[in-house]
């Protein structure tokens, strides 16, 4: 099942995508709310999706506005490095556990919505990567049940801003700008995917250019040792978001580097998973 969070004439609502079309329920929140359907758990999430797709409206998407899925989430945990090619690139070693940093809510922005290029900044950087949205709770989840506790996948845009993640050894600062993660526009259910969301195609284009090309079987962590590392760490929430780490050709390692700047459109697209649209603006 393919959900999103839209609104259309500002009332807020749900849509859900099949073959035959989009159709949408708007203005009831116990449906449009995805952090509360996750949070209930159980087959909350399915339900709504279902209830739509029997009731909902005959929508087209140019009529819609793609909000972010989820804005409420308990944690938004980010995997840097995650990719070999990557970390080569950047002149890294392979990590040997993942490498983590955190992202705040406040950040988030939906398909469509643009990007903003700081006005302290000229190094806003593209990081296209998947996602994978926690369902179930635990602690200390073993590798064979770890895609248990997964309810779905996304697409995500990591807009760092170079000059302030590198100021410091913590990258916080970096990559939280306001209006810089873009989040979206489809959750898609584990049960329309490979296990673990694993060889699927995901690529990145700038202005029409593909500048990260990749498979998301070339992790360095997958989805399973994710969740199985983390969650020794720290109980993984219902709602909690994975932002699954980026390929190599990022435009900081490029010569000369390549940045995003007011004007652009940039592109993440994930195989059976979706296409997430930003342009960007100067703040």
């Amino acid at each position: 099942m393919r959900l999103a969070k839209v609104s259309k004439n500002g009332i807020t609502g749900l849509a859900v995508s099949n073959g035959d079309g989009i159709k949408a329920v708007f203005g009831d929140e116990s449906l449009s709310d995805i952090d509360a359907l996750i949070a209930k758990g159980g087959d909350s999430l399915q339900q709504a999706g279902a209830r739509v797709a029997a009731e909902g409206e005959p929508v087209a998407e140019a009529e819609l506005t793609f909000l972010p899925p989820l804005v409420k989430a308990p944690k938004i945990i980010c995997l840097g490095l995650n990719y070999k090619d990557h970390a080569a690139e950047g002149g890294f070693q392979v990590p040997e556990f993942p490498t983590v940093f955190g992202r705040f809510n406040s950040s988030l922005i939906g398909h469509g919505a643009p990007i903003i290029k700081p006005p302290t900044s000229d190094q806003l950087d593209y990081e296209g990567e998947m996602v994978a949205i926690v369902g179930t709770a635990g602690k200390d989840i073993a590798k064979q049940d770890a895609l248990s506790h997964i309810v779905a996948y996304s697409v995500f845009n990591d807009g760092s801003v170079r000059d302030y993640q590198l100021k410091t050894p913590q990258w916080t600062v970096g990559k939280n700008f306001d209006d810089t993660g873009a989040f979206g526009p489809w959750l898609v259910t584990v049960d329309e995917l490979p296990a673990g969301g694993a060889g699927l195609k995901i690529e990145t284009r700038l202005n029409g250019q593909v500048v990260q090309s990749a498979n998301t079987s070339d992790m360095v962590f997958d989805v399973v040792d994710t969740v199985a590392l983390l969650s020794t760490c720290f109980t993984l929430e219902a709602g909690d978001v994975l932002v699954m780490g980026t390929p190599s050709g990022i435009g900081l390692a490029r010569t000369p580097p390549l940045f995003m700047k007011d004007g652009d459109v940039c592109e993440v697209e994930i195989e059976k998973i979706g296409l997430l649209v930003n342009p960007i603006k100067a703040g």
